[in-house]
């Protein structure tokens, strides 16, 4: 019997009253890719953490190789050869990837640039890196930042290898190189551990899928002998239907056209090059592009929170038949209007919510200005707070709980949940499930689809292109903050997208519908 490149038995990890993990055992071999699947706050970033020396235990034994050790900090990671990619990058941008590569490393002797950049070379060629050693960060693609991360904890000799949601910003195309390159360190005997929400990626690629449910260990199963609906059952621990109830749009009518967009930054750049498009009530129009492409951009400008270089954003008002003239109007003007912007950022609690306040309170931020009493109404936030934690399933005590006590994934819901509610006209949803789970998302994806049916105008942008074919009824594609296409979401190639958020050209799918 092979002994397991590292064994976990028994973890137990608290802080404070809540058991992040408890009494979990997982093993992964030599020659293997294990994909560690869970909801939300399942403890799947925990445990990890554990393995890669963030954390230290309460509970429980690491064998590595069969041997019992003791891993208090990073650096015993390294020494136990460990290495983490998270999803994150550290990198600083001013250096080349060789110069990120050795940072931080001792040695007896100055390093030496060029022999590093030729031992950088020599693991590129190895394992099918594409990465020019002396391109400073600041010039690099995501994919290229992510492919220094793993190159850096290869140099250091790294043969335990665990990656954080490591497709969460690569195309398609980028996604499947990099799935080359894990099977073949899998080849090389590496162990792989990889923490993904994309149940598809971990048919496509893993040998093994273990589950965390609510910081208990499910069990382990053969990828090869499981699927989807057993996963999110093991997940859940209930059965749950895993598709997108897309309905067919109902009276189209143009909500918002938009105009030669263009907006430059305080640098000096074009984050948006004269975009045109039109969003229509009673569909979904879902926004697709690789990170930085424009999409902030533009959805903060149609809110008023982006400086316009050139353009017009004209809103079709249902109210009073009128065309109004988004551009230079305020941000609460806009929101008067019906126009809601829904942004998830990575940072939930620096953007829209307020982390000490109590979920009633974040209801009422939305209507504190509107107050003429010195005594603010508590009655309906408070009802609304408690329809938004029942029909999205929050997490939570009590909805005096809070915000910054909740998982990430309850606090977006609650974000989500509060834009939604104000019964928009146009609602822009952007990375509404960022990082939440398949429970979660799909009660998300099926909130937005109800707004459709009831005549808003939605404007999904996403990072998974699977949901944006499946959820959109056209999806408008970006590239470098211009449009490289509109298409039709219904039998949508994803290659093609994959192709023009490249910028790639390429045939009858990318006119525009």
């Amino acid at each position: 019997m092979d002994v397991a490149a590292i064994e976990l038995k028994n973890i137990t990890k608290r802080f404070g009253k809540i058991v992040a993990n408890n009494n979990v055992c997982l093993s992964v071999y030599r020659g293997e890719i294990l994909s560690l699947l869970g909801e939300n706050g399942s403890g799947k970033t925990t445990l990890m953490n554990m393995i890669s020396g963030i954390y230290f235990p309460d509970e429980g034994n690491i064998y590595i190789d069969g041997k019992e050790v003791v891993i208090r900090s990073p650096k015993d990671a390294f020494d136990y050869k460990i290495g983490m990619i998270h999803q994150h990058f550290k990198l600083i941008n001013v250096f080349t990837a060789a110069q990120n590569i050795v940072l931080g490393l001792k040695s007896k002797e100055k390093f030496d640039i060029k022999t590093v950049s030729k031992q950088v070379k020599a693991i590129s060629e190895q394992y099918g890196f594409d990465l020019d050693p002396n391109k400073k960060v600041y010039e690099m693609s995501v994919s290229e930042k992510q492919t220094v991360e793993i190159i850096k904890v290869l140099y250091r000799g790294a043969d335990i290898l665990i990656l954080d949601e490591p497709t969460a910003v690569l195309t398609p195309q980028e996604t499947q190189k990099l799935f080359a390159i894990l099977r073949r360190m899998r080849d090389a005997g590496k162990a792989i551990i990889i923490i993904t929400h994309k149940l598809h990626e971990v048919l496509a690629l893993s040998d093994k899928v273990a589950v965390l449910r609510k910081g208990e260990y499910i069990g382990t199963v053969n990828t090869a002998e499981t699927n989807e609906s057993e996963l999110t059952e093991m997940m859940v621990g209930k059965k749950i239907s895993l598709n997108i109830n897309r309905s067919e749009p109902k009276d189209l009518v143009d909500r918002i056209t938009v105009e030669g967009l263009t907006c430059i930054n305080p640098e000096g750049i074009k984050t948006l090059d004269n975009v045109s498009f039109s969003a229509r009530s009673g569909e979904i129009l879902g926004i697709a592009g690789i990170a930085g492409s424009g999409q902030r951009e533009l959805l903060e400008s149609i809110a008023g929170l982006q400086q316009i270089e050139n353009g017009s954003i004209i809103y079709h008002n249902p109210k009073t038949g009128a065309d109004d003239e988004l551009r230079g109007k305020s941000p609460i003007k806009i929101r008067d209007l019906g126009v809601r912007l829904s942004f998830v950022p990575e940072d939930r609690l620096g953007m829209g919510l307020v982390g000490n306040m109590d979920i009633i309170d974040n209801m009422m931020l939305r209507s504190y200005r509107k107050g003429k009493s010195i005594f603010l109404e508590r009655k309906k936030p408070k009802d609304l707070a408690e329809r938004i934690i029942s029909d999205l399933e929050v997490v939570t005590p009590s909805a005096q709980t809070p915000v910054r006590k909740l998982s990430g994934g309850n606090v977006q819901k609650v974000l989500v949940g509060r834009e939604i509610s104000a019964s928009p006209t146009v609602l822009m949803a952007a990375y509404p499930v960022r990082g939440l789970d398949i429970n979660s998302s799909y009660a998300i994806y099926n909130l937005l689809n109800q707004q459709k049916e009831k005549g808003v105008a939605v404007i999904f942008v996403g990072e998974d292109l699977d949901v944006l074919i499946e959820l959109c009824d056209r999806i408008l594609v970006l590239s470098s903050g211009k449009v490289s296409g509109i298409v039709d979401g219904r039998g949508a190639d994803k290659s093609n997208i994959g192709l023009m958020m490249t910028s790639y050209s390429g045939g009858e799918a990318y006119e525009n519908v």
